[in-house]
């Protein structure tokens, strides 16, 4: 079996040749125009950053993409899921403030910004997933199903649940609505945090299994009705419902992984991963680490487990900063990613990934000068 393909240019440019056109001349030798975009709607699967954090991706990368999706006649949009979590992109209205905020606007990346699964996480849909051992299926943001082409642009960096969070983790975590990002978290049930509860009974509205008990004014859940769907999670204005987070790292990468299959069967995708600013943990968090090695490059190809590899290798590859996070670890040198999350296994997803049919981590290294 023939070894994926991955392209990839480095952060070198001469005065008169910017790294912006660098990298779209790396995606058109990928094959980015290979694809069929001719009136395509085309979701450009990102991550906004949430606000405080400076690491996530300049919308610079994201208007490369538009443009040229735009140039081979397709119809592109920026998106990604609310979170589980409250904070600044869990419901869409904060989303796309906090997407605005950092730079994501029509007028600077040259295409909208569409939150997948709507205004409070729950407008979803239910996916097969094909040879899923652990899920039969994946629940993911409507706007991203609706889209006929799919193309993931990835910070890569740390990650201290799932080792790295690279392509992969941008598809498969990213585009679950928080009911879907329940289900890669959790084994359990959601809960009612009573003090948060104002007993405004919102949540039972979304509640098919009539599960939702109040008393003293304040909502519970029957656990033996629920069926841990999690849309109530996405009807609470108030955070006042939770999941328990009780899956493992593996589970969760496992799920993960199986969530990614998910959304790119049965349409055509490319994938993107800029390898800079490598941060050790997620920039969900509203603060960044410094990085832990020097910038690399920019990665692209048509198989998302290959292309995270790819930045694996490099990244493990690179020398750590000891000015670092690495300060404060038992630094190998041959494994950053274990070196500073050592209750993690990067190499679940690449696994799992291959054991699935989402992709190979086998690959051959392409050099765009």
């Amino acid at each position: 079996m023939a070894k994926s393909r991955v392209f990839f240019t480095d952060m070198r440019c001469r005065i008169d040749r910017s790294l912006l056109g660098k990298m779209g001349e790396l995606i058109d030798k990928a094959g980015i125009s290979t694809i069929d975009f001719k009136n395509k709607y085309t979701a450009i699967k990102i991550h906004f950053g949430e606000p405080g954090n400076l690491s996530f991706l300049r919308p610079n990368f994201a208007k490369v993409v538009a443009d040229k999706i735009k140039s081979l006649g397709g119809m592109p949009f920026l998106t990604d899921c609310n979170t589980l979590y409250p904070g600044r992109r869990n419901n869409a209205l904060l989303h796309m403030d906090a997407a605005y905020e950092n730079g994501y606007s029509p007028f600077s990346t040259g295409c909208h910004v569409i939150i997948g699964d709507g205004l409070k996480g729950t407008d979803d849909v239910e996916v097969p997933v094909k040879n899923g051992k652990y899920l039969k299926s994946a629940v993911i943001g409507r706007a991203i199903m609706d889209a006929d082409v799919f193309v993931s642009l990835t910070h890569f960096k740390g990650h201290e649940a799932t080792g790295f969070g690279g392509a992969v983790k941008n598809i498969g975590m990213g585009s679950g609505s928080r009911a879907g990002k329940m289900k890669m978290h959790c084994d359990g049930k959601p809960v009612v945090n009573k003090d948060l509860c104002v007993g405004c009974r919102k949540c039972a509205e979304f509640c098919a299994q009539d599960a939702f008990i109040y008393a003293d004014g304040k909502a519970s859940i029957d656990h033996g009705k629920c069926v841990g769907c999690g849309y109530c999670i996405g009807s609470c204005n108030f955070h006042a419902i939770d999941s328990p987070y009780d899956s493992s790292n593996e589970i969760l990468n496992y799920k993960m992984v199986e969530y990614a299959k998910a959304v790119l069967d049965g349409r055509p995708s490319f994938h993107i991963s800029v390898v800079n600013q490598v941060s050790p943990f997620c920039d969900c968090h509203s603060e960044n680490d410094a990085a832990v090695v020097p910038d690399i490059g920019i990665f692209a190809g048509f198989d998302p487990v290959a292309v995270d590899k790819a930045c694996i290798d490099a990244v493990n590859d690179a020398p750590a900063i000891m000015s670092s996070i690495m300060t404060e670890r038992n630094v190998s040198g041959k494994d950053h990613f274990t070196d500073i999350h050592p209750t993690t296994d990067w190499r679940q997803q690449i696994g799992h990934g291959a054991a699935i049919g989402l992709g190979s981590g086998d690959y051959e290294l392409i050099i765009v000068k």
